[in-house]
């Protein structure tokens, strides 16, 4: 390509979810009314697993970090992504793009992995209730907890200076929401089969180890509950594992369906739907997930309530 066709990028347009005028004031009060239940729901949970003693246990203190990452993804992306949908230009700088890039990759590994760990925390839990509270002490779940943010953080930077390392062409209109992997390397006019390498290699890699742990977990913890005689225990049981289940399954699904798949697949508008679930939705759902099917939540909600109530 000729050297005119390159310049010099300073910022990025996002093109947004759509480009009708009639949809902007709506989609703005839809997102507005999610992001508000995401800083409610999770900033309830953490503070409520905090000030609670009666969950500070290690499988809530892993959902207090994964509260934290929900919060922190969804306002990574939902402040620039609201002010867009008012505003005429939907600008954001190289170097702010690269920024959001990062956090909102490192915090969606953060999570990932923090899955995994909740599922061998419930391994733990069933398999060997003897030893629970040796093998998850506070210790072991602080260095479980700090190695998951140590991991996510390096492969997020790689992914991030492999991305912007590259050339972009004289069309700098991002067609996304926000600044993530796919759509750039779509806009970009240098050769990306490195970057795609890399992409798969990481992600494949991270992915493969979370799955394996949460499917071994669950292979061995079925095994567990199946062989408990009284039906009550099984139910139990299985209750304590539930709502995790259901937040690995569509936190995982959605996650390999993005990024995990050939470029020749690729296209714009599913991922954002795609990326509008991940980064918006499953942050707010998961609050509700982890409280409405939890007893020790919902008592503890309930007592954090009765004493609000009896101040008043």
């Amino acid at each position: 390509m000729e050297e005119g066709n390159y310049s010099e990028v300073t910022e990025f347009t996002f093109s947004g979810l759509t480009d009708r005028p009639e949809w902007q004031v709506p989609l703005f009060g839809v997102f507005l009314l999610i992001y508000s239940i995401t800083l409610v729901g999770n900033g309830g949970m953490i503070l409520l697993i905090t000030t609670d003693p009666r969950l500070h246990t290690p499988m809530y203190f892993f959902l207090r970090n994964l509260s934290f990452c929900d919060l922190c993804i969804s306002s990574i992306v939902s402040p620039k992504m609201l002010l867009n949908f008012l505003a005429e230009r939907k600008s954001i700088s190289y170097t702010a793009c690269a920024v959001q890039m990062y956090l909102s990759m490192a915090i969606a590994n953060v999570a990932s992995l923090l899955l995994a760990v909740m599922a061998y925390d419930r391994y733990v839990a069933i398999c060997n209730p003897l030893l629970y509270m040796v093998t998850m002490s506070r210790q072991r779940c602080k260095q479980l907890v700090a190695g998951v943010y140590a991991v996510a953080l390096v492969d997020s930077m790689i992914h991030t200076c492999f991305t912007f390392r590259l050339s972009f062409c004289s069309s700098h209109i991002i067609n996304h929401f926000f600044c993530d992997i796919p759509p750039l390397l779509v806009l970009s006019c240098s050769d990306t089969r490195s970057n795609e390498i890399v992409l798969f290699a990481l992600t494949s890699f991270s992915a493969v180890i979370s799955f394996v742990t949460v499917l071994l977990s669950y292979v061995y913890i079925i095994s567990t509950i199946l062989q408990i005689r009284s039906a009550e225990g099984r139910h139990k049981s299985f209750s304590t594992c539930s709502f995790h289940l259901t937040a690995v399954v569509l936190y995982y699904s959605t996650l390999l369906f993005m990024y995990l798949r050939p470029s020749s697949s690729y296209s714009m508008d599913t991922d954002k739907m795609a990326s509008v679930f991940y980064t918006l939705v499953i942050p707010m759902l998961n609050p509700l997930i982890y409280s409405l099917r939890n007893t020790e939540v919902k008592d503890a909600l309930r007592k954090a309530m009765n004493k609000l109530l009896a101040k008043l």
